[in-house]
């Protein structure tokens, strides 16, 4: 395990360093000596918001402990087409064999980081709070949730142990939000209760039962509005359902505390980097 990072980002690095390598480099360790060194820099190919650099940097040290990774900028900087987001030196085969995992995590981080910026600055005359959601990929969701705050936004919950979420599906089995509700608090649990809503009338009985988030799903503008109204600040607001940049502001402007975006980690556009070596 690499010490430097939380443990689940540890065996993220480890598991895939061993799908790329498997038994080994069989390119690089014909054609390099073991002795060679390299110099190298990664560069920016297009202007955006940086993450992931010390865990780019941890990929390389797995294979080299001798490896010098040098950020010249920090987690979460905008930088600009062009930019040299760090520079390398070290054993030649660990740098050529850890190159492709190392910006595997690089780029993908990076574009949730920039695609989070661009919906945080894009509410930022308002309240609202940007969120993401567990549409994450599968075993990635603790570097797809640090991509989101190195952005700027805030995490929900990270997984399904650490909040309550009644959803639609939760509330039809129990046959209410009121007995859905109850069944929750009959357990014992002190986590914070969130009930998904789909009308007026649920954000009604959900508030009467003194829950502290509740989640507009799908809702219209003037849905939402007449909820924060209804609310009136006894419970937090979190909408949800296909927000995209052209429509952020618009949620935002109804008074919500909370936007949830699915986008900002089921489909970013991964960032531009390349690791460039040099005489």
């Amino acid at each position: 395990m690499i010490s430097d990072l939380p443990a689940e980002i540890s065996r993220y690095i480890t598991s895939a360093l061993q799908e790329d390598i498997g038994p080994g480099d069989v390119t690089t360790d014909t054609i390099v000596p073991a002795d060679a060194s390299l110099r190298g820099r990664i560069v920016a190919k297009q202007d955006g918001v940086v993450a992931g650099l010390e865990i780019a940097k941890q990929v390389m040290l797995a294979l080299g402990r001798q490896v010098s990774f040098v950020a010249e900028v920090g987690e979460g900087e905008k930088v600009v087409r062009g930019t040299v987001v760090a520079n390398l030196e070290g054993p030649a085969r660990a740098l050529l064999t850890g190159e492709r995992t190392a910006l595997n995590f690089l780029g993908r981080m990076s574009g949730i980081a920039t695609l989070t910026r661009r919906f945080v600055d894009a509410v930022a005359c308002t309240k609202a709070v940007i969120l993401d959601t567990r549409k994450t990929a599968p075993g990635l969701r603790f570097t797809d949730k640090l991509a989101v705050r190195l952005g700027g936004g805030q995490n929900h919950r990270t997984g399904l142990f650490d909040m309550v979420l009644i959803k639609d599906n939760h509330i039809d089995f129990a046959g209410s939000i009121t007995a859905a509700v109850q069944r929750v608090r009959a357990s014992g649990t002190t986590l914070e209760i969130e009930v998904e809503t789909r009308s007026l009338n649920n954000v009604r009985e959900a508030l009467e039962l003194g829950v502290e988030r509740i989640l507009l799903d799908n809702m219209t503008l003037a849905t939402m509005r007449e909820a924060v109204e209804i609310c009136d600040g006894r419970a937090k607001l979190e909408a949800s359902g296909n927000v995209t940049l052209d429509t952020v502001l618009e949620v935002a402007r109804t008074g919500v505390d909370y936007i949830s975006v699915g986008a900002l980690t089921h489909s970013p556009q991964v960032f531009d980097v390349s690791l460039e070596f040099v005489a």
